[in-house]
């Protein structure tokens, strides 16, 4: 079939606090890691041997998915990072020279390989993707998907003639001077001597600057129009929207844990909660352990992490609480995404546990 390289090295500042202590492809949906989905669709499709560049908190990935048994796949890891006053230090060398790295250490790109950002949902044929690839013999091709005009600036665009060869490129254009609707999706197809254009021994990017290349070396280098979901968690407002479709079940195989013990509800193992005087209204996930106080009214989409707890008279409407979260007696939250440490509104504004700026009151569930 084909190998994979899943890119997983970035800091992920956009969906800050969310990263402040994982990956950004560690951030949970449904309870599991967004890069855990993009494995099980990659095996799914007969691809078992797959690398993960990674840096920033990179132990969080390894212990996670460790050798990849567990999902009939075999994994490798490749750290990217410097030392810096006696310490190792985290130092991400880019898309492409993540590729580079790997490939001069140990030759890993020696077939069409599949290359995927590590933090977006995706539901993408791998088989007919690669197919057209074969079919057109290119060296490189990008996954692209038609976006509305209005939302190009928050994409590179792909610029194509009439067989779909790859003449030029936009980053986040506005507009009326964007000279495409085709959005890059991050996932790219490449044949291994595209990793000798790419420099060795130093920061490397694939769009702006391995793409360049291969246009101005008239590589056949092509872009595919595919119909797929493909749900960018770019940014802290992305995710918060990716969980209110995901809830409302607008997502393929993306299935709910726990038992559904009525329509829309769907409950973890040992939970302790006032059912005859409180109020759900799902689509609504309550983990294990989550304890609910008499009075309470939880609106969906919600997810309640395992470990929460909610105490009396309190509301919660179209929010996520991350695990061992409490909500104070009475606190009102709505359009939130809840930790024991912060609280962010769909906007992104972010408050701490403690800020005098904010009346809610929330806190850790353990204490």
């Amino acid at each position: 079939m084909a190998k994979a390289m899943i890119l997983a090295a970035g800091q992920g500042t956009r969906v800050r606090p969310l990263t402040k202590n994982v990956p950004k492809p560690m951030v949970p949906i449904l309870g599991k890691p967004v890069l855990e989905y993009l494995i099980e669709h990659l095996a799914r499709f007969g691809v078992n041997e797959i690398m993960i560049n990674v840096a920033f908190n990179h132990h969080k990935i390894e212990d996670y998915f460790r050798d990849g048994h567990r999902w009939g796949v075999e994994i490798g890891y490749s750290y990217e990072g410097v030392r810096d006053h006696g310490e190792i230090v985290p130092k991400a060398l880019g898309s492409a020279g993540g590729m580079r790295r790997i490939q001069d250490f140990g030759g890993f790109f020696d077939e069409t390989t599949l290359v995927i950002c590590g933090d977006a949902l995706i539901d993408l044929d791998i088989r007919a993707a690669l197919d057209e690839h074969r079919h057109k013999k290119a060296l490189a091709s990008v996954v692209t998907l038609e976006v509305p005009r209005e939302q190009v600036r928050n994409y590179g665009v792909v610029v194509t003639d009439a067989n779909g060869r790859v003449k030029s490129f936009q980053e986040k254009p506005a507009p009326a001077a964007a000279k495409s609707t085709l959005a890059s999706t991050g996932i790219y197809i490449f044949e291994p001597e595209v990793i000798d254009l790419i420099p060795p021994g130093r920061e490397f990017d694939i769009g702006s600057e391995l793409f360049p290349l291969l246009v101005a070396e008239e590589r056949p280098f092509y872009a595919q129009t595919r119909f797929f979901n493909w749900i960018d968690i770019g940014r802290l407002t992305d995710y918060w929207a990716v969980l209110q479709r995901v809830l409302r079940g607008e997502v393929a195989q993306m299935d709910m844990p726990g038992t559904e013990i009525r329509p829309g509800v769907w409950v973890g193992l040992n939970t302790s909660i006032e059912w005859d005087s409180v109020q759900v209204v799902g689509p609504v996930y309550i983990g294990s352990g989550v304890r609910i106080d008499p009075g309470v009214s939880v609106i969906g989409p919600t997810w309640i992490g395992h470990g929460s707890h909610l105490r009396a008279g309190s509301r919660v409407e179209r929010s996520i609480l991350f695990e061992y979260t409490r909500v104070g007696e009475g606190q009102r939250f709505s359009e939130k995404i809840l930790s024991p440490q912060y609280c962010v509104d769909r906007s992104g504004e972010t408050l701490y546990v403690g800020d005098d700026r904010t009346e809610l009151r929330w806190g850790d569930a353990r204490a």
